[in-house]
């Protein structure tokens, strides 16, 4: 599966620019990407080029063109809906010199205008009643961005879950990145006016006809990747299965994508590889047939899930053969398709999210042996390899072995991937173990069995899924130990005895009044004038000052047996505490009583063991809370820059049912990149030294959204009603690595 390098896909500087209606969420996507990437970037709104207030084109053109001078990405805040008001941008490129990205945030109209509408202090000034009339207009003038204009990369977002993909795509991207060129996630290519627009605004004429100049390749692919002369893609891990459909303008080849169905982009997927037909020599035709048949059994029985068959080369006749023969089943292309690439690569390369993939191991389960099992061993990692070993030591033809994937593996950090599914095929190679002499009857039983296996996996990977983590106690620990192996051994005891040497205070009646209503009052962020940015952080309280109400959590910390009143728990390295102002209807505190603790930004790598320890006390308290209500769902972690004084980790529910919650700021300050969940911080201290720091002000301005569907809405009354009402399940990203915590699968048994 190595490929060679193409220069085209070495790093250069990078612009992207954004395209979409007022109320889009090109703002949002600025500040999401901002706030949590690594890479420096700037944003360029017109809104505000002028010392805060709207300027001119040619004062963005100017400063986008000085911040790449400077070696900086660049994002291009602007509707640029149209091809002229975009162009000048493009040409910011020079030649190739800069990498031109576009991001067409296109969300239905319907969702557009209804932000704009309820929206307060726009920079813009585009909000309230004249905002749905803009959106409209401009709408109706809307061009759909093509490589053509000079683009090498075009990224359609169609729904939130597209945004929420490109902008961990843009999220990830170090300073030395770059991502592989063509076009990603196009659903509708002939679509210029949405459906739906006009009725929504009560319009009668209809849209014009824009009939796009490009061929529509009929296969379930939907994006599109640029292929130069060469249509093999090198360095993408991505081919085209059609390299003889060309558009009218010469446009660039198709490739296999996620279908067309935009319900079903978050479904639980599965790629799998074509079993035993590479280095099994398997006959292509009798298993192809196999495979659609078992599709064809499964797929309506699965649910709302994707099945996904992987080859690496557009050339691939197994692929050819099983489109043909789906097609003839009418088996829905939306659920089952073929997709050209890197199966380990599927989602970093190709835009595709599949959250289990299958392996054709030997059986062994051991790395090696070239092909698919050699590349997903490698891509996974040491950590695939020794939580194969935890599940089986060997597998027989016809079975299947599923293994839950470590947060530590590059698979489940790069690409996503919770599962990995062990499977064993037929073996019609007399140069392998277990040849078959050529017994075809035996062979088709045996790759039928493989296949049911490999979906029945799945199945049941997608029944676990569905109750959000459960079982994520013993997960989390089991990552805490591998956390633990990882990094160097840390302090054992964090004795008393090094307080002995701070100065006690007896605090006045008054101190004691202020600091019971200050302690709590989380959300009430303080920041200091040297901050502000979100780059890797790990400096010391020094250049931090405190006011004397935000003491008060370091003075319970040293002298917790003054506060018996509101201490829960008391330890050598921990004082736990009910938060004095909740933000939900759970809300605790641990707090770490190690002296020069005072927020996150002071931890190194000598406090992992510290860290540890109150992520275990936090999760003890958070499975004794879901005891007795076992409907709740916590999450743990810390804010960025912190109100108060002394390191401490929030235990909260996800409810956020409290009067207490009144402010833009206390939602934000738990529900956007500030607040750091302590399984990330975990890892990142234990393997940098340190922890990501998302403190730049201004998200805590961010729009308001509701931390389950993402849904935007104009104030904290109105955001708390939803969230009563909202069944949606939790986003992918809180979903993973054991982020949320929930009560046990077995609610009898005591935590």
């Amino acid at each position: 599966m190595d490929m060679d390098v193409d220069e085209e896909t070495q790093a250069k500087p990078l612009i992207v620019i954004l395209m979409g209606a007022p109320g889009s969420g090109k703002s949002t996507f600025c500040e999401q990407v901002m706030g949590s990437s690594i890479r420096p970037w700037v944003r360029i709104c017109q809104d505000t080029i002028k010392n805060g207030k709207a300027g001119t084109k040619a004062q963005c053109i100017e400063s986008a063109r000085s911040a790449l001078r400077e070696g900086k990405s660049v994002f291009i805040d602007r509707c640029n809906l149209e091809k002229e008001q975009r162009d000048e941008f493009v040409k910011l490129g020079g030649g190739g010199k800069v990498d031109v990205h576009a991001v067409l945030l296109d969300l239905p109209a319907k969702v557009c205008i209804s932000r704009s509408v309820k929206r307060t202090g726009h920079e813009g000034n585009l909000q309230g009643g004249k905002a749905a009339a803009v959106v409209n207009r401009m709408l109706q003038k809307k061009e759909l961005p093509k490589l053509s204009e000079g683009y090498g990369r075009i990224t359609f977002c169609q729904n939130e879950s597209d945004v929420e993909s490109a902008v961990r795509t843009y999220t990830g991207l170090g300073p030395l990145d770059a991502l592989p060129h063509g076009i990603f996630g196009q659903k509708n290519p002939g679509a210029k006016v949405q459906l739906g627009i006009m009725k929504f605004l009560k319009k009668t004429e209809n849209p014009a006809n824009t009939e796009s100049t490009s061929k529509k390749v009929q296969d379930s692919n939907a994006s599109q990747i640029t292929a130069g002369k060469d249509s093999s893609l090198k360095g993408t891990g991505l081919s085209t299965e059609s390299d003889s459909i060309k558009s009218e303008k010469d446009e660039q080849p198709a490739v296999g994508s996620a279908g067309t169905d935009v319900s079903l982009n978050d479904a639980p997927t599965l790629a799998f590889p074509s079993i035993s037909t590479a280095d099994f020599q398997f006959d292509l035709e009798k298993a192809s047939d196999i495979i659609v048949e078992n599709v064809a059994e499964y797929v309506d029985k699965l649910g709302n899930v994707r099945l996904v068959l992987v080859d690496l080369t557009h050339k691939s006749r197994i692929l050819s053969l099983v489109r043909a023969k789906a097609s003839q089943k009418n088996i829905d292309s939306n659920r089952f398709f073929t997709f050209v690439g890197d199966i380990t690569k599927l989602h970093s390369e190709g835009g595709l999210h599949c959250n289990v993939i299958a392996n054709a191991a030997n059986w062994r389960l051991k790395p090696g042996g070239g092909g698919v099992n050699a590349a997903i061993f490698n891509a996974g990692g040491p950590a695939l390899e020794v939580a194969t070993q935890e599940q089986a030591k060997s597998l027989y033809p016809g079975n299947a072995v599923v293994v839950p994937l470590p947060s530590t593996s590059p698979l489940f950090c790069r690409e996503g991937v919770t599962h990995v599914i062990h499977v064993l095929g037929p073996n019609m190679n007399p140069q392998r173990p277990n040849y078959l002499d050529n017994d075809y009857n035996k062979g088709c039983k045996i790759l039928h069995d493989t296949c049911t296996s490999l979906f029945k996996s799945f199945a049941s990977i997608v029944r676990t899924q569905k109750k959000v983590s459960k079982g994520s106690f013993k997960n989390l620990r089991f990552k805490l130990s591998e956390l633990e192996d990882q990094s160097e051994s840390g302090p054992k005891n964090h004795s008393t005895n090094s307080y002995l040497k701070v100065k006690r205070e007896d605090l006045h009646e008054s101190e004691r009044t202020k600091r019971s209503k200050g302690y709590q009052a989380e959300a009430e962020l303080v920041t200091d004038s040297n901050t502000g940015k979100s780059d890797l952080k790990s400096e010391g309280s020094k250049n931090k000052s405190w006011g004397s109400w935000a003491q008060a959590l370091y003075n319970i910390a040293l002298h917790p047996d003054k506060q018996r009143d509101v201490v829960l728990e008391i330890s050598d390295d921990v004082v736990i505490l009910n938060d004095l102002y909740p933000k939900a209807q759970k809300h605790l505190l641990v707090v770490a009583r190690h002296p020069g603790l005072d927020r996150l930004a002071d931890v190194c790598k000598e406090h992992i063991q510290l860290l540890r320890t109150m992520h275990l006390v936090g999760l003890k308290w958070a499975e004794k809370l879901l005891h007795d209500d076992s409907t709740l769902v916590f999450r743990l972690g810390y804010h960025s820059e912190p109100s108060m004084r002394q390191l401490h980790l929030h235990v909260i529910s996800q409810d956020f049912d409290s009067a207490h919650l009144k402010k833009r700021k206390h939602w934000n300050s738990f529900n956007t990149a500030f607040f750091r969940d302590s399984v990330d911080v975990l890892k990142e201290v234990s393997s940098d030294g340190k922890a990501i720091l998302n403190d730049d002000e201004s998200l805590m301005s961010v729009e308001l959204r509701c931390n389950r569907c993402r849904s935007a809405h104009p104030t904290i009354p109105k955001l708390k009603l939803h969230i009563g009402r909202c069944q949606a399940s939790f986003p992918n990203t809180l979903l993973q690595n054991s982020r949320l915590v929930t009560a046990p699968s077995n609610s009898s048994t005591d935590p």
